[in-house]
């Protein structure tokens, strides 16, 4: 770390490292940024981040963070509780919302499976997910999962495990991206937009 610093300046760049896309250089910069504008980023940083620990909470019915339990989108009565959407994790609920193309409720799994990394579906929500789909009214659970080996592995787990219920359960559609151009996409991609293509 920086050799020149106090205990306490280390101990913040170490903290800043350990944040993702943060390496020790970038965290310095953020570090020196913040004491450099003590009132106007230090002090707000230091109380929201206080607040954000005293007051967020995981929602027991989807797994999402917020302040209430359940979150504000499991309370919304507006929308469609038919519909659940199952994501990796919460950044990619945050992402959903961001499009406003869904309007139904989310069950986020806490991770995929992964041989190579010990998880395995115990460390999962998966009984969670199985129990919701089978409650009255629900018709199509929908897996948002990354299109890599760990997200298919789990998408076809889930599917097989979702079979006992009366629920249809989709896929995302993948393949060329809105405003992409065939000479810039990989192999696979081209692949799988061959597969699921539509009428016009």
């Amino acid at each position: 770390m920086a050799s020149s610093a106090g205990p306490e300046i280390e101990r913040l760049i170490g903290l800043l490292a350990r944040l993702p896309g943060l390496g020790p250089r970038s965290a310095r910069r953020a570090a020196l940024t913040l004491l450099k504008r003590r009132e106007q980023l230090l002090l707000p940083l230091a109380d929201a981040l206080g607040e954000a620990a005293a007051r967020v909470k995981t929602c027991t019915t989807c797994g999402s963070l917020d302040t209430t339990d359940p979150c504000a989108i499991c309370a919304d009565g507006a929308r469609d509780a038919s519909l659940i959407c199952v994501v990796e994790e919460v950044g990619a609920l945050w992402a959903m919302e961001r499009g406003g193309a869904f309007r139904g409720r989310y069950h986020v799994l806490g991770g995929l499976l992964s041989a190579l990394d010990g998880v395995g579906p115990d460390a999962l929500r998966v009984g969670p997910l199985v129990g919701r789909a089978s409650e009255v009214g629900v018709r199509e659970v929908i897996l948002a999962l990354p299109a890599t080996v760990d997200g298919q592995t789990t998408a076809h787990y889930l599917a097989d495990r979702l079979a006992g219920t009366d629920v249809s359960v989709t896929l995302l559609a993948r393949g060329v991206p809105v405003g992409g151009e065939l000479d810039w996409l990989d192999d696979g991609t081209i692949a799988q937009a061959l597969r699921a293509r539509r009428p016009a």
